[in-house]
């Protein structure tokens, strides 16, 4: 197996930092731990077989689905529906706090949050899910929910950016050196997003702040070495290495050697200079937002047009269990700017039918505020009814499907389940509802939940497609 892509840079700069290293009571010369490097990567690449039998033991037919890619913007803690895309001016103060005046949008009949403006703009280009439900308030276990479709607690299946990796990535001859599942910036932490797929399905992290001056990608960009210093240790650990005139035509030392030259094709090449935002027009930068937010919607998007399957924008600070309002007045307009220039981006360019664009949170916020002390005007957790945007990939724009009550309270109409929604975007990109997941005990199982795991569904939303 090759070593993970994160790890690609990490490992030349240790073997190279380390002039002497530990093993035990006896000195480690460079020499001896580029042989020990090489051949510990060779270890691992005769274990691949195992790691991938599951795999390819559950091939399935796929189709050409209208989508290719698909951007997940997360609102980590949960976003009010009431103040976003659900606005409920009638309910009173109690429930709404000042933001009580809706707008209207582009498309007649559909108004969201006053704070969206930008949004406003760009409805035609999206749909709301106003009946999205699952009655969970926990965040990890709400958050699992909504990103696998499932409620097991017996096993841990994936979510749904690793078995998007799974079926277009790996299985599907991805070839990048850019990995096929990345997160911008950091991973939730409230589940395993590769489930019993194993790590090899994980997201790559980037870490980082695409809004720096400097994006410093974890493994790839250090803020402290130059250009010309990683060119000098690639020329000296190239004199170091002697294995290459030694064993000639070793087909293992041949994938590690690949594998370097993965590693500084990341460094130095064309495909580190993706992560380089300095290459966009300063005006492009600035309608995306000079916030970390923007910045990641704009990376997303550079991501897409490399060919990436799957993006997460992990977008924190949604938890507003006290000072909910003030916090919202810094959130939303980040929000507003950020996820309008990426729509309108992706349209303009010819990638929004291709590119599903899924916001949503693990649940929302208690529809009336909790003005006592301690919360001064905050707003719990709620997954009895809750809001998602869908957009692109096929998927219709201008639409509402479903709606709650006239407090904000109940789903009234339509409820829509997370399953629902991970199996309409799984038929988009053309990843059929019973394709089979290995799972390690060989329990049947398909990527969209079956009647008998008695998972509550209601449909597929035909009403987009």
């Amino acid at each position: 197996m090759k070593t993970p892509f994160h790890q690609l840079p990490r490992r030349l700069d240790r073997d190279l930092n380390r002039m002497t290293n530990s093993f035990g009571d006896v000195p480690l010369s460079r020499r001896e731990a580029l042989r020990r490097s090489i051949y510990g990567s060779a270890g691992l690449l005769l274990m691949e077989p195992l790691m991938v039998r599951a795999s390819q033991a559950s091939a399935v037919q796929l189709t050409e689905g209208a989508a290719r890619s698909v951007i997940q913007i997360w609102l980590w803690g949960g976003p009010c529906h009431i103040d976003t895309f659900d606005p409920k001016p009638d309910a009173g103060r109690a429930y709404t706090g000042a933001l009580d005046s809706p707008i209207e949008t582009n498309v007649d009949g559909i108004r969201i949050g006053q704070l969206l403006p930008q949004l406003a703009k760009q409805a035609n280009n999206y749909s709301l899910i106003r009946g999205m439900t699952h009655g969970n308030n926990g965040h990890e276990t709400a958050a699992y929910l909504v990103q696998t479709g499932r409620t097991s607690e017996r096993d841990v299946f994936p979510g749904l950016g690793a078995v998007v990796s799974y079926f277009k990535g790996y299985r599907a001859g991805y070839t990048g050196v850019i990995p096929p599942y990345i997160v911008l910036t950091q991973p939730q932490g409230r589940f395993s997003e590769a489930g019993f797929l194993g790590p090899r399905y994980k997201p790559f992290a980037t870490g980082g702040d695409p809004a720096d001056s400097v994006f410093t990608v974890e493994g790839v960009v250090s803020p402290d070495i130059t250009e010309q210093h990683q060119k000098e240790r690639r020329k000296l650990l190239g004199k170091l290495n002697t294995l290459g005139g030694a064993l000639p035509g070793n087909a293992t030392l041949k994938t590690v050697v690949d594998s370097e030259d993965e590693a500084y094709e990341l460094i130095l090449g064309d495909a580190g200079k993706l992560f380089d935002l300095g290459q966009e027009e300063d005006k492009t930068r600035d309608r995306y937002g000079r916030h970390t937010f923007g910045q990641s919607c704009l990376m997303a998007r550079r991501l897409v047009e490399k060919g990436v399957p799957y993006i997460t924008i992990n977008y924190r600070g949604w938890d507003t269990h006290k000072q909910h309002f003030q916090a919202m007045n810094r959130k939303l307009p980040e929000l507003d700017q950020g996820l309008a220039a990426l729509l309108g981006d992706l349209s303009g360019r010819g990638l929004l039918d291709s590119t599903v664009v899924w916001c949503t949170g693990e649940f929302g916020r208690t529809p009336k505020v909790a003005l006592e002390s301690p919360w001064n005007g905050g707003r719990h957790h709620f997954g009895k009814a809750f809001s998602s945007l869908l957009a692109g990939g096929g998927f219709k724009g201008g639409q509402v499907v479903g709606a709650t009550n006239a407090t904000g309270e109940e789903v009234a109409e339509r409820p829509v389940y997370p399953a629902d929604v991970i199996g309409s975007i799984y038929s988009q990109l053309g990843i059929p509802a019973d394709a089979p997941l290995p799972h390690p005990q060989g329990t049947p199982t398909n990527v969209v939940p079956s009647k008998s795991e008695n998972v509550p569904m209601g449909g597929l939303l035909k009403e987009l497609v």
